[in-house]
């Protein structure tokens, strides 16, 4: 990093400091602009926040390791939350902004009534505000201090390369992600969602620039030899977008997934398992994204950018340097530093200063969402509702900035005890399995009830503490993702179970709920007959195949931009015109059902 490349580096903190100051004042007048913009925010701004949130310093990393590990076939681990992406287009995007409240969990106590309500709401809004939350913004400070490492192997702090706090031993490279944080925690105690989002747009632009520009400098490297490079020194099978089935011997046994792994991607995990940004019917921070739109065809929209730019438009830079990085680093032990190790190398003076600043925004974008959104449930859904429930706006506002910093300190903490990103994602998301089917289910089905969801989420994070501690229960024991199969048949049992032994919600606050948000379906037709007046948006099946062509354009145009990268013409070419044909079905029936 030359003085040039510090200046980028330096400019770009400049910014996001102007960006946090100049929104500060909007921030600070109540919490509906702190959390939500004031429900202002146009349908890009709110999209191209969402993809930039998923964007973080890991998810490069994560990418280099699937490719190293199965190939380009190995993202299907992520490309399959497709499926729900496009489900929340159709199906929530325009009931989140209808519902009109702060929060996706505030959700609960207009959909459930009683106490067991008020207990759900206050459950989800630690496990999911505090302690998730901690762990993934725990997570990605992780990939940063791997990324730090690797590009400043000898980091030094006066004079130490690591300082030992009690118990803790803190590298070098964490202090540096510490005072990121810290950072992060001030722009966005600051600024609340207007200056998260704004800076997101910033923060897209220069990581996918950051990208693109990483993927044109490896593939001219010598060693590399472009495209034709890479063909010709890697097995045919990593280039596949699909993986091979039970190959035991050669070289697709490398990249060999088995049936049952890849069944559970694309038939379970999509609509089963909890995620950050890819949480079943839509919540999570992009609901706060939604809500937050000024109109619930900007909310429809902004689910619709996201999905399309999150699956169709990021990978491939990702995919071209992770493939150049198994070429020029063949012997690593971590592949996930491939990617960064490729920045090191690879980039000239000013373009290396312009990428280290994408990475730190990339970082930054998801540390500053998590912080925003986590705390909103920590505010909304705790304290203004169990321990401080008539206080000023002002005074919710000055306990979210005291969380903020609170959640980012602890978060810190976390990332020292953190060994593996992979083992974390794998673990929220089978910690998880089985939540997406009420997530879903309680907006289309009136019996669903605060006693389904809380079984449904405290069932598998028991079932994951059973087999931590080698409970045998058979298939419980089975890796990722097969052990999906056992968790989301259980959880489910269980939570059919307590649906149909507790009493339904109140029959007013099912009344009250359908008038509100009046969703489509069968599963309303006892509460709907006595409102003959409400009429939904559209038909479950016109939803339906909404969806269905949706999906085809997204994987149509994620393989159309692959095999035309690769040089496969004729296939591109062939998928063009598929992902063509169904854009233009979907624009038909979005705009008769609008």
């Amino acid at each position: 990093m030359t003085l040039i490349d510090w200046g980028i580096v330096y400019l770009y903190f400049l910014v996001v400091a102007g960006i946090a100051i100049y929104y500060s004042k909007r921030a600070g007048r109540n919490t509906s602009e702190f959390f939500l913009s004031g429900r202002r925010m146009s349908w890009w701004l709110a999209g191209i926040s969402m993809v930039a949130t998923t964007f973080a310093a890991d998810t490069p990393m994560a990418v280099t390791e699937l490719v190293a590990e199965n190939g380009i076939a190995g993202n299907w681990l992520w490309w399959n939350f497709a499926f729900g992406g496009m489900l929340t287009v159709f199906f929530f995007a325009r009931l989140w902004r209808r519902c009109g409240i702060q929060t996706d969990v505030e959700f609960v106590e207009v959909r459930y009534s009683g106490r067991a309500a008020a207990w759900l709401r206050g459950i989800k809004a630690v496990y999911f505000g505090l302690l998730l939350n901690v762990v993934i913004i725990g997570w990605v400070s992780l990939a940063m201090e791997t990324a730090i490492k690797v590009l400043w192997p000898d980091l030094t702090i006066f004079g130490q390369t690591a300082f030992v706090v009690g118990n803790l031993t803190i590298s070098a490279a964490l202090v540096v992600v510490s005072g990121l944080v810290i950072l992060v925690s001030i722009f966005a105690l600051l600024s609340g969602l207007w200056g998260v989002a704004v800076t997101d747009v910033m923060q897209f632009i220069l990581a996918m620039a950051g990208s693109v520009l990483m993927a044109i400098f490896v593939l001219r490297v010598p060693e590399v030899g472009g495209i034709a490079g890479l063909k010709s020194q890697l097995p045919v099978e990593t280039f596949r977008f699909f993986p091979t089935f039970g190959e035991t011997t050669g070289a697709a046994a490398a990249f060999a997934l088995s049936i049952p792994a890849f069944v559970a991607f694309i038939g379970i995990q999509w609509w089963s398992s909890w995620y950050p940004g890819a949480e079943p019917g839509g919540g999570g921070y992009n609901a706060q994204r939604m809500m937050g739109t000024s109109s619930e065809r900007d909310a429809t929209y902004s689910a619709l950018l996201f999905t399309i730019a999150h699956y169709c438009i990021r990978p491939w830079p990702w995919i071209i340097v992770a493939l150049a990085s198994l070429v020029l680093y063949p012997k690593l032990v971590d592949s996930r530093e491939g990617f960064v190790l490729v920045m090191r190398d690879v980039l000239p003076v000013g373009v290396l200063g312009m990428v280290f600043a994408a990475f730190l925004a990339a970082f930054m974008s998801t540390i500053s969402t998590q912080l925003n959104w986590g705390v909103s449930y920590l505010v909304n859904d705790c304290w203004r509702r169990f321990i401080k429930p008539d206080r000023s706006e002002r005074h919710y506002v000055r306990v979210g900035r005291v969380f903020t910093f609170a959640v980012g300190f602890l978060s810190i903490l976390l990332a020292t005890q953190l060994e593996s990103i992979s083992q974390a994602w794998t673990l929220i998301l089978t910690a998880s399995a089985g939540l997406g089917t009420v997530l879903i289910l309680r907006w289309y089905w009136w019996r669903i009830n605060a006693w389904s969801e809380l079984v449904a989420t405290l069932a598998p994070i028991l079932l994951v503490l059973m087999t931590l501690i080698g409970v045998p229960i058979p298939g419980l024991q089975a890796p990722f993702p097969s052990n999906l199969f056992v968790v989301v048949g259980l959880t489910t049992a269980l939570w059919l179970t307590a649906t149909f032994l507790t009493k339904p919600t109140d029959q007013s606050t099912l009344e009250k709920f359908y008038k509100l948000v009046r969703p489509a379906g069968p599963g309303w037709t006892s509460v709907a007959t006595l409102y003959p007046d409400i009429h939904p948006d559209a038909t479950i099946s016109t939803m339906i195949r909404q969806w269905a062509a949706g999906v085809i354009v997204v994987y149509a145009c994620l393989f159309t931009t692959g095999y035309l990268i690769l040089g496969n013409i004729l296939p591109g070419i062939v998928v063009l015109a598929v992902a063509v044909v169904s854009t233009l079905y979907l624009r038909q029936t979005f705009s008769s059902s609008s």
